[in-house]
């Protein structure tokens, strides 16, 4: 099966998410299909639920975040005593969330988006093993370490040299269209933000994530995600405003990546702004400071 992104990309033969979705499929096929027991949950149905049936329940709008967690920590145990089973079912269950992440991270990246989707994918294999259970929110938190493991794999290709047909000769990468996971991508490349703040801008500006689910699953009060996002957000508007490339018309512009993230750099930040270019010129990676939140993650 091939997968498309919403991006336009061509078909990539083999990618994970396609995989782990026909994986799940066969749990749910023939006449023994792997269910949860929904007399153990509020708002499930008392009877066993196949485990499509249980996405589907899940991702229905009047499904309470106490359900969603109660199911969450179940199967979750279940995968780390268990294993491959319940892993697939954990993984099935979150593709309607992997699936955006992945087609999001990817959507103007012109190189093979599989790499990506699969890092997509460890992140939130890796994190099954380490979530914390008590702490609410388990889905929150499983999706911004999928989100960062693919962050981090697209930062890391857009350093890399891009092939340049025919032959085998590489050229520069480009520098980032307008799309603004890619602009958060370099930003974090040049040392403008963290990676921690480019998750922090891209979930709640792009995503459906609130400040305050940000905050709680990221165990800091609202006061410092918001305080740490507005600095983020100057520093990284001073950089676009002094990074400017001409305007590509085959590609979104900065300024429209600005629009989309709601950015307005302070007219009074001339000093702070020759800093940000003077660390970005010289290759720095410095960490910001006074994000409040450095130990995130």
């Amino acid at each position: 099966m091939d997968y498309t992104a919403d991006g336009g990309h061509e078909q990539w033969q083999g990618n994970p998410l396609d995989t782990a979705r026909e994986s799940f499929r066969w749990l749910t096929v023939g006449p023994h299909p792997v269910v949860v027991d929904g007399r153990l949950f509020d708002h499930l149905p008392d009877r066993d639920v196949p485990v499509d049936e249980l996405r589907d329940l899940l991702l229905r709008p009047d499904c309470p975040r106490t359900t969603w967690d109660e199911v969450w920590a179940h199967v979750i145990l279940k995968s780390r005593l268990q294993g491959a089973t319940w892993t697939i079912v954990a993984v099935g269950l979150a593709l309607p969330t992997l699936i955006p992440i992945a087609a999001r991270l990817t959507a103007h990246y012109v190189g093979d988006p599989t790499d990506i989707h699969a890092e997509v994918l460890r992140g939130f294999l890796d994190a099954l093993d380490t979530v914390d259970l008590d702490q609410g929110r388990i889905m929150i938190r499983l999706r911004w370490a999928a989100y960062r493991a693919g962050h981090r794999a697209l930062i890391a290709a857009l350093d890399g040299p891009t092939p340049k047909a025919p032959g085998f000769r590489s050229s520069e990468p480009k520098p980032p269209s307008g799309h603004p996971d890619l602009v958060l991508a370099r930003a974090v490349a040049v040392g403008v933000l963290t990676q921690t703040e480019a998750a922090l801008i891209g979930d709640t500006r792009l995503d459906e994530v609130t400040l305050s689910e940000w905050a709680a699953a990221h165990n800091v009060t609202y006061a410092q995600v918001q305080r740490a996002r507005h600095r983020a957000e100057q520093r990284l508007a001073i950089w676009l405003s002094e990074t400017a490339e001409p305007v590509d018309e085959a590609d979104p512009t900065t300024g429209a990546a600005t629009a989309r993230l709601g950015l307005t750099a302070r007219p009074d930040s001339p000093s702070r702004s020759r800093r940000v270019a003077k660390n970005r010129e010289s290759g720095l990676s410095a960490q910001p400071p006074d994000s409040g939140l450095q130990g995130c993650g």
